[in-house]
């Protein structure tokens, strides 16, 4: 979740506006062998998606839209952000927008993000663009309108895709009328811009861990699916606690995602802060797969120093992850900034 104190610094903003092209950063250089945390300077809600061998970048702005393309994510400081959606001046979805997330779902490039009327953060709605261009840093971006669920009118954000026997699904974080406490939610999808049906509740804010600060949070769901399992990690604990952290629910890759009894809910949290690492209230993250195929990558932000709390301080970060002997992930510890990684496999 994003505060209204979240904007962008001037030279940023200016920088973003500035970018058009369609050339891959990155792609004629030799890499160096290893990276830092963090990636950028600033990058709340950090999400990723590769395509033909391209990385392509995006995280809150609180102002548009922007997307970053790069050869290489540990080379993503060295990329140009190109800005994609700008909001009007006014409307339902002219401020605060957050949690933008790229996907390529039948043909064509859709991003869906939060976004509302204004002044923060009570009008915060689902939206879609879409473009069908091959390249979603060129093309024409078009707004497809407001995702919601048939004859509600309620408080959603940080919405994501996935697909689970052979059907598709949204997932994201919203409330119960006359509720300020966020859930998890799940509809199926009619199309990348239309959902069909009634939602049903996942997850709650249930144990000590996901309480803390205001309100009670789960939001930022993002899906992993490996060895006959679907998971879905999640960021809980308000933004402004150190404490913000990931949780994550499983269920049976052959389970009806719809159906609430499939999910169990771990009962400990799967990432925590790291004061040793400078990494407090890590969460928000996504998940890539190394060019080579061969690697996990688990990227998400936190704030380097305590107290922070939802603004512009939190960076984007990325480390690879294992799979325990039960096939679920094991994201480890926070890598500390300044730390050497291996840049991932394939750059």
């Amino acid at each position: 979740m994003t505060l209204p104190n979240l904007l962008l610094g001037t030279v940023l903003a200016a920088a973003l506006l500035g970018c058009r092209g369609t050339a891959v950063p990155g792609a004629g250089r030799p890499p160096a062998r290893t990276f830092t945390n963090p990636l950028l300077k600033t990058g709340p809600d950090p999400w990723v998606y590769q395509k033909d061998g391209v990385y392509y970048y995006l995280n809150t702005t609180g102002v548009n839209v922007t997307l970053w393309k790069t050869a290489r994510m540990s080379e993503l400081g060295a990329a140009v952000g190109q800005v994609v959606w700008t909001p009007p001046a006014a409307g339902p979805n002219a401020h605060d927008v957050w949690a933008p997330e790229l996907h390529f779902l039948d043909g064509k490039w859709y991003i869906y993000f939060t976004a509302g009327p204004g002044p923060c953060c009570g009008g915060q709605r689902l939206w879609v663009l879409e473009n069908a261009g091959p390249d979603p840093t060129a093309g024409t971006w078009t707004e497809k309108g407001r995702l919601a669920v048939p004859g509600q009118d309620l408080w959603d954000i940080d919405a994501t895709v996935f697909e689970q026997r052979g059907r598709r699904y949204l997932l994201w974080s919203g409330q119960e009328a006359g509720s300020d406490q966020q859930n998890l939610y799940i509809c199926r999808l009619q199309n990348p811009w239309t959902l069909t049906g009634a939602r049903v509740r996942l997850s709650h804010p249930e144990y000590a861990w996901e309480r803390r600060g205001f309100p009670k949070v789960n939001e930022g769901p993002e899906v992993l699916q490996h060895a006959g399992r679907t998971f879905v990690v999640y960021s809980t604990s308000h933004c402004s606690t150190d404490d913000y952290a990931l949780g994550m629910l499983t269920a049976s890759a052959a389970a009806d995602p719809m159906d609430a009894r499939a999910w169990q809910k771990s009962a400990t949290p799967v990432f925590t802060q790291s004061p040793a690492s400078h990494a407090y209230g890590p969460g928000h993250n996504a998940f890539f797969v190394s060019k080579n195929g061969r690697e996990n990558w688990l990227i998400y932000h936190a704030n380097s120093h305590p107290g922070e709390g939802c603004g512009n301080a939190r960076n984007p970060r990325m480390q690879p992850f294992t799979w325990n002997a039960d096939g679920s992930p094991n994201f480890g510890t926070p890598v500390a900034t300044g730390v050497p990684l291996a840049r991932p496999g394939g750059e």
